[in-house]
């Protein structure tokens, strides 16, 4: 599986937190959308910390979520250490 588009399916942080851990042991997925589900910044926080792992994923849709200042400052902080994700 290389594509994975969840869009609109309200996975809210509990979901977010899975799909976190997943992508940080994931070897194989390069694009993935979770734009429109209900992302907090519990969530956006999971996804930062998945990033700072993941070595292949270099698409990554997080629009339409409320993930916040503190979730954004969490993935901004793992993108200084991600070298794959370009869009």
């Amino acid at each position: 599986l290389t594509t994975l588009i969840l869009s609109s399916n309200s996975i809210g942080a509990e979901g977010t937190r899975t799909i976190a851990a997943a992508l940080e042991k994931n070897a194989t997925l390069s694009t993935l959308d979770l734009s429109n589900n209900r992302i907090d910044v519990e969530g956006g926080r999971a996804i930062g910390a998945a990033l700072e792992k993941n070595a292949t994923l270099t698409t990554l849709s997080l629009d339409s979520n409320n993930i916040g200042a503190d979730g954004g400052r969490a993935i901004g902080a793992a993108l200084e250490k991600n070298a794959t994700l370009t869009t």
